[in-house]
């Protein structure tokens, strides 16, 4: 198939990359994990994985059974999401680049030579050795910047500043177990309310929000957690509802460095490969 662009991943952060490169014309496959944990879901593709398919900003993504259904649904223009978290249909499938963008600060198995162009997001990728090219994700001036030489900037594990809050917008889970959805993505919140339970081999155990604001995102009903992960953020701008539906400004940012290095690379590596 031509212009068919792989993406490892179906987050949040990666709906910016898909979304982009879908509106460009590129035909896109997501390849997700059968259980996705993203937290702000509503704004992600890998939402299909649950549901069958999931519209963000007016594009939908559906979930195909096997590659040949995945197939049938690019070729009828739509963005298909598929199964496979080790990327075995990548070599079938021959697409023009493979973007990572599990955003795991590592790299789970993504190399240069997976397609004519290979594209990491954030850490863990090495630019020019085992990827083409590395986008910046860190916030701040180089977010979206395109490394052909090196490395991403290290993950700090600070969220972004929202109103002076950084680390407090942030809910993780306090035991591992079972998470149980109480309040929706969207719903306003006060400091102590409790947003989810966790079962646990030692009984239920609430989650409760840690500042007034606005549920932003919180893991999928069902979800086995362990403790310490993060399950659940909050915007203080109780305002800006929409924000829980719709691509982040970080996301569109790194989107434009992956179209950048991709017509970049695609001109270069396609006069190398012939």
């Amino acid at each position: 198939m031509e212009n068919l662009i792989i993406v490892r991943g179906g987050g949040d952060i990666a709906t910016g990359t898909i979304y982009k490169l879908y509106q460009c014309g590129f035909n896109v496959l997501v390849l997700e994990i059968s259980s996705p944990s993203a937290i702000r879901r509503k704004a992600a593709f890998c939402e299909a994985a649950y549901e069958g398919k999931h519209e963000v900003e007016g594009v939908i993504c559906s979930m195909a059974g096997s590659v040949e259904e995945a197939a049938f649904l690019l070729k009828e223009g739509r963005i298909a999401l598929l199964i496979d978290p080790n990327g075995l249909c990548i070599k079938k499938l021959r697409p023009l680049a493979v973007v990572d963008a599990t955003m795991a600060k590592a790299n789970l198995g993504t190399y240069r030579d997976m397609a004519p162009v290979t594209i990491g997001l954030g850490p863990g990728f090495y630019a020019g050795k085992d990827v083409d090219a590395v986008i910046e994700t860190m916030r701040g001036h180089n977010l979206g910047k395109v490394i052909y030489e090196g490395q991403a900037m290290e993950n700090t594990g600070i969220p972004g500043n929202i109103e002076g809050y950084t680390s407090e917008r942030v809910i993780h889970s306090p035991a591992s177990g079972v998470l149980r959805e109480v309040r929706q993505i969207g719903d306003i919140v006060k400091k102590d309310d409790i947003v989810s339970f966790i079962e646990s081999d030692s009984g239920i155990i609430p989650v409760k929000a840690s500042l007034n604001g606005i549920l932003r995102g919180v893991i999928h009903d069902g979800y086995v957690v362990k403790k310490g992960l993060k399950i659940a953020d909050i915007d203080p701008r109780k305002e800006e509802y929409d924000n829980c539906f719709t691509i982040s400004d970080k996301a569109r940012c790194i989107a434009g460095g992956v179209l950048e290095a991709l017509f970049k690379l695609k001109g270069k590596r396609h006069d190398i490969c012939g």
